[in-house]
């Protein structure tokens, strides 16, 4: 009788309509991942010159690189077709979601980025600080606006000079850990709404969630990742976090908002929603892809030398991962939310927004630091985690209340 009961709640929460990725970039992005980290590790064997000239196309201040260029023009792609989807007035109408959107952001801002925090420390800092390489090093970008001389230490790092630039020397498995910490922070706006309508959440909600953290994290992704980063010893100037969530979230918000509104002045509503988002629907990826190329391209060396590093990286990303949908879910069955409110409320917050994740860490700590592959790593393990808790998410529909009809 209980299983009837189940059964029959999970037909009421569930349409029966089986939501599946259409998209060819979409359903196998795994794959594309997989053949990108692969292509980018080629490229940079056959042609190691090619990516050192395209690192080297950058905006300098005080003649230090500060935004790379070819990184800046992709996430740029990658964020537009995202933040052009956001409806503003529905943002403002927020407030009646009530609980589910106090629940994402309580656990997106107050939480995770600390449990992130002490969860990376413990495996990179302690657990797996002996494989990484206790000695080992990295060579990341001297902190933005900073001028020491060659041997000064500063937080955990030496000053050197590197083909007569200057960076800063610091242990390898601090440079993974910082990249933990700017997927910790930055929860997702882009595949949560793929992620959301395969579990069969309320997909206008997810929207709206979407939205507020988008805004969200133009005031607190600085503040957290200056704090956090200068708490993990890693400190870095506040002015290139500010910046960084200027050129990578700002823009293309600002962008997204006044062409939508232009585009369905003149268009109209209709054509923007069929016509005009469904031609963004690759872009998105094909984006990220290229910056996968990128980024592997220059850190192929290290992957190859040591192969095990991916696995160091995936292990707190992943346990992370499930801690804090378990917690969201969990926190959604105790305020009785609807499940149609309570599966994009948990994945929201267990999905990470690589796209800022990656452009800060290449801007912060260059494009071939170990920060920028931890960031790539969140990437890698995203698609096969997520949707591995869409599927939990569609067979414990059951606990929620249901939709009425």
């Amino acid at each position: 009788m209980d299983e009837e009961k189940i059964a029959a709640a999970n037909n009421m929460a569930c349409p029966a309509d089986d939501r599946h990725m259409t998209s060819i970039f979409e359903k196998y992005l795994t794959l594309w991942v997989g053949l990108c980290i692969v292509a980018g590790i080629l490229l940079g064997k056959i042609a190691p010159e090619l990516a050192q000239t395209l690192d080297g196309m950058a905006i300098r201040v005080n003649g230090a690189p500060v935004i790379s260029i070819p990184i800046a023009i992709c996430l740029f792609f990658m964020m537009y077709p995202i933040m052009v989807k956001i409806d503003f007035a529905g943002v403002v109408k927020a407030g009646k979601s009530g609980k589910p959107v106090f629940l994402t952001l309580f656990v997106n801002w107050c939480v995770k980025p600390f449990t992130m925090y002490a969860i990376a420390m413990l495996f990179l800092g302690v657990l797996f600080k002996g494989f990484i390489g206790a000695e080992a090093m990295d060579l990341v970008k001297m902190p933005f606006g900073l001028d020491l001389p060659v041997g000064a230490e500063y937080g955990a790092g030496v000053v050197v000079s590197q083909g007569g630039v200057k960076m800063l020397q610091i242990p390898l498995w601090r440079s993974y850990f910082a990249g933990c910490i700017l997927l910790g922070i930055a929860p997702c706006t882009a595949m949560v709404l793929v992620w959301g309508y395969l579990a069969r959440g309320n997909d206008g909600l997810t929207l709206v969630m979407v939205a507020i953290n988008s805004l969200t994290m133009l005031v607190l992704y600085g503040v957290l990742g200056g704090f956090l980063l200068g708490v993990g010893k890693l400190p870095v100037p506040w002015q290139a976090l500010v910046l960084s969530v200027s050129i990578y979230v700002a823009l293309p918000l600002v962008a997204g908002y006044f062409s939508r509104k232009w585009i369905i002045g003149r268009k109209g509503e209709k054509w923007f929603k069929e016509k005009f988002l469904h031609l963004l629907t690759p872009v998105t990826i094909c984006a990220l892809l290229l910056t996968l190329v990128l980024l592997f391209s220059f850190k192929g060396e290290t992957i190859l030398a040591n192969p095990l590093t991916i696995l160091w990286i995936s292990i707190p990303l992943f346990i992370q991962t499930i801690f804090i949908f378990s917690l969201g879910y969990a926190a959604a069955k105790l305020l009785k939310l609807k499940y149609e409110d309570a599966a994009p409320a948990a994945i929201v917050g267990a999905s990470n927004h690589f796209e800022v994740a990656i452009a800060t860490a290449v801007m912060l700590f260059g494009l071939s630091s170990g920060a920028a592959l931890a960031t790539v790593v969140g990437v890698l393990i995203e698609v096969p985690v997520m949707l591995m808790l869409v599927g939990i998410c569609k067979r414990t529909a059951g606990w929620f209340k249901a939709e009425k009809a």
